[in-house]
């Protein structure tokens, strides 16, 4: 399935350079990030019937209660990620449909993307294979506990809202390293944590909305 090739490849075209307008009228000013999400075609990590509205600054529908993030919070977390710094070896928790993966992928050295269902994770591999990006790396496995067997990382990105910061997340971090996620129930906002020589320092930034993070694979 080629969707960038079909009839909608110059209508994603023009409605990408849209959003990528819209994205700077919202404040972000990383022309790195802005770079990537333009290079990246979102309408193929979409279902078919939602292609026409991917480049509208929403979340949509993966199926399995899960969403694909609105784009200005795609790159907005990367945004925030990379200030001052590279974002280097980076872990992202819940790949979804892999369109996070991919944005990653043109920022970061590597990219380790765990997500815990099994069906999604396929998706995510279906469509990042049409992309052919070599610094990729997909797993199935329970993105509470993280990717010990890559440790340690430069970046972590979750995609999914926790109560507290997931304890095996902060252990892999690697010192200098930068972890962005979002906490919190049915009011969240998003959480910086950097772990320095003398410990991890948390802040507390955006208010944002995700769904949960959930423990367990399936």
């Amino acid at each position: 399935m080629k969707r960038e090739l079909s009839g909608i490849g110059l209508t994603s075209q023009r409605t990408r350079a849209r959003m990528i307008e819209r994205l700077r009228e919202q404040g972000i000013r990383d022309e790195a990030v802005l770079a990537a999400m333009a290079a990246v075609p979102r309408h193929i990590f979409v279902e078919e019937a939602l292609a026409h509205r991917a480049y509208e600054d929403t979340a949509l529908p993966l199926g399995f209660q899960q969403t694909i993030s609105q784009p200005f919070i795609v790159a907005r977390m990367i945004e925030l990620l990379r200030v001052g710094r590279e974002l280097g070896k980076t872990l992202e928790i819940g790949a979804g449909c892999g369109y996070q993966a991919a944005v990653l992928a043109r920022l970061a050295r590597e990219v380790y993307a765990v997500e815990r269902i099994a069906p999604l994770l396929d998706k995510a591999r279906a469509n990042l294979r049409q992309l052919r990006l070599p610094n990729v790396r997909l797993k199935h496995a329970d993105g509470t506990q993280g990717l010990a067997q890559a440790a340690p990382f430069d970046t972590i990105i979750v995609a999914a809202a926790a109560a507290k910061v997931p304890p095996p997340l902060m252990a892999q971090l690697a010192p200098g390293g930068r972890m962005l996620l979002p906490l919190g129930g049915t009011e969240q906002c998003l959480c910086q944590v950097e772990r320095s020589a003398r410990g991890y320092v948390e802040t507390r930034l955006d208010p944002v909305r995700f769904v949960p993070l959930v423990a367990g694979v399936e």
